[in-house]
């Protein structure tokens, strides 16, 4: 009985034992990572693409090498960010990505390649394994990568001079990339089979990688999860201006770029971390989106990623066409209601929070634009706790519906690919942002925003919840799409709809919930108002 209970426990105490893999050639050397303990796939955990630059606010410099075997088995590197008010988590030198392939797999193997770009409002988040696990799409025959990319102002700060010329953390992202075309054939990825996927500030990500010049040629498929490069809070507009707001905050008021530029370069990331521009009154959460991507200028030995608007990019069908899904979540807006506060919520108002990328020149008109949204969305009602239901249609429709609708439909006009619309609304035991974060409105149908991930990742600490099924219809849709370009290739007991690609005379979104079904693209009278509303007042500089 004794040798009995030692054999268990012996074969208890292997899975705490990391089984290294073979070592793995790379541009920089040999690398090891290791097997997961259920052996269905193993990874590779922060292996360095590129390294950081001389001198912060620039480009990133080239993937690093290494003597001997580096051991990518470090499960917790991030890009500086901040934990509460005052607390930084995250190093300098964060430029990192993980490799999850199927066990078995080889520089003679041919896997579809799945890169995923986190979210997190280009401030916070990382691509760890924590969240983004692998094991759901990685046992559907897919190599999956997830990467780093510097955030807040370290990685958008946009003084539109060569010391800091803008968009550094969209600039990571394609070294990834590129690193991904040089090296992903050693782990048994095809270099020709990659699909980019992304969610909210990822999946905005995604949708710049379409309409950049620097990303041509790195990606074959794109998938586009509540984001957009046409929401307002994903594009920077007045950047010289946004940057002297914070040196203004630590009392260096200035507008001259060369100034803010000295000022910056000399603090600690902390301080640049920890310092916030206060939220204007009045203003939705969302607003406090201030570092983001933005449109570059022209400067001699800088290669920009982006100079011109999307909006323009995109009607104009001078971007990367490749084959593209994109959609939303029902609920999409219940998280960032959830996040207001009673101050926030005494002084809030429609008119004050429309989007800064609408120029309404006219009082009359503004006040009359807010009146008709606060009227379509909160009747009569004041925004208040009682109506946050209301009020959280308003942030999700205004901020991530909106303009994921209005790419969907620019790519309808100028894509010659196939192009397919999803609104996840399932509403499960994995709902896990609803069933926390927005607690408060959990009895609200649907699905808010980000809760479709724990649909596609697993996470070593939250379980299936017997939620099995929805996440292998998910897991199947999505690597369909890797494999083949189309999320179901054929009808089964799985996926009994077939999911048709958009078509410009009834374009349908499918719904993804228990029973799958089809959805007008435009299926509310607020979303049609705010169509019209953007089709006469649309931002046309930035």
């Amino acid at each position: 009985m004794k040798n009995h209970w030692l054999v268990l426990w012996s074969l208890w105490a292997a899975r705490l034992v990391r089984q290294p893999t073979a070592p793995v050639r790379v541009q920089g050397g040999r690398l090891r990572g290791f097997v997961s303990p259920d052996g269905s796939h193993s990874s590779y955990l922060a292996v360095p693409y590129a390294s950081h630059p001389e001198k912060r606010f620039q480009a990133p410099g080239p993937a690093p090498s290494w003597q001997g075997v580096y051991e990518a088995i470090n499960e917790n590197i991030k890009c500086p960010q901040r934990r509460g008010d005052k607390i930084v988590v995250g190093q300098e030198d964060c430029l990192v990505l993980n490799v999850f392939t199927p066990l078995g797999s080889s520089s003679t193997s041919s896997y579809p390649v799945m890169v995923f770009i986190h979210g997190g409002g280009f401030y916070d988040g990382s691509g760890s394994a924590l969240l983004y696990g692998p094991q759901y799409l990685v046992n559907k025959g897919v190599i999956l990568v997830s990467i780093n990319y510097r955030l807040n102002i370290q990685g958008f700060v946009c003084l539109r001079i060569k010391e800091a010329p803008g968009n550094a953390g969209l600039k990571d992202q394609v070294a990834a990339l590129k690193w991904v075309q040089r090296n992903i054939k050693a782990f048994g990825g095809d270099p020709d089979n990659v699909t980019i996927f992304g969610e909210s500030a990822g999946g905005a990500s995604v949708s710049y990688h379409i309409v950049s010049p620097m990303s041509k040629g790195l990606f074959h498929k794109a998938i586009i999860q509540s984001g957009s490069s046409l929401a307002s809070w994903a594009m920077q507009f007045k950047p010289r201006y946004m940057a002297s707001l914070l040196t203004k905050t630590m009392l260096y008021p200035t507008e001259d770029p060369h100034e803010i530029y000295d000022k910056l370069i000399d603090k600690g990331d902390a301080e640049l971390v920890v310092t916030r521009v206060p939220r204007r009154e009045g203003n939705l959460i969302i607003s406090e989106l201030l570092y983001v991507p933005c449109v570059e200028d022209v400067i001699d030995g800088e290669e920009a990623f982006l100079t011109e608007l999307p909006f323009d990019i995109l009607s104009e069908g001078k971007y990367n066409k490749v084959p593209v899904m994109l959609g939303v979540c029902n609920e999409e807006g219940l998280l960032f209601a959830a996040l207001e506060n009673d101050t926030t919520l005494a002084t809030m108002s429609v008119e004050k929070s429309l989007p800064k990328n609408l120029h309404i020149p006219k009082e009359e008109d503004r006040k009359e634009i807010g009146k008709r949204l606060h009227n379509l969305y909160l009747g009569k009602e004041a925004i208040s706790h009682d109506n946050l239901a209301n009020l959280s249609r308003l942030e999700g429709e205004l901020h991530i519906t909106h303009p994921s609708l209005e790419e969907t439909e620019l790519y309808l006009k100028t894509n010659d690919k196939p192009v397919y619309s999803y609104v996840f609304s399932y509403d499960g035991w994995r709902n896990i942002l609803k069933l926390t974060m927005a607690r408060l409105l959990k009895h609200v149908p649907g699905a808010t925003h980000a809760d479709e991930l724990f649909y596609i990742f697993s996470q070593n600490i939250i379980p299936s919840f017997f939620e099995n099924e929805m996440i292998d219809r998910m897991t199947t849709m999505w690597t369909n799409f890797a494999k083949h370009g189309d999320p179901t290739p054929v009808v089964t007991d799985l996926l009994p709809v077939k999911w048709h690609p958009l078509d410009r005379s009834n374009p349908q979104s499918l719904v993804i919930d228990k029973e799958f079904s089809y959805s007008p693209l435009w299926n509310t009278e607020s979303l049609k108002y705010l169509r019209q509303v953007y089709s006469k007042y649309r931002r046309k500089k930035d």
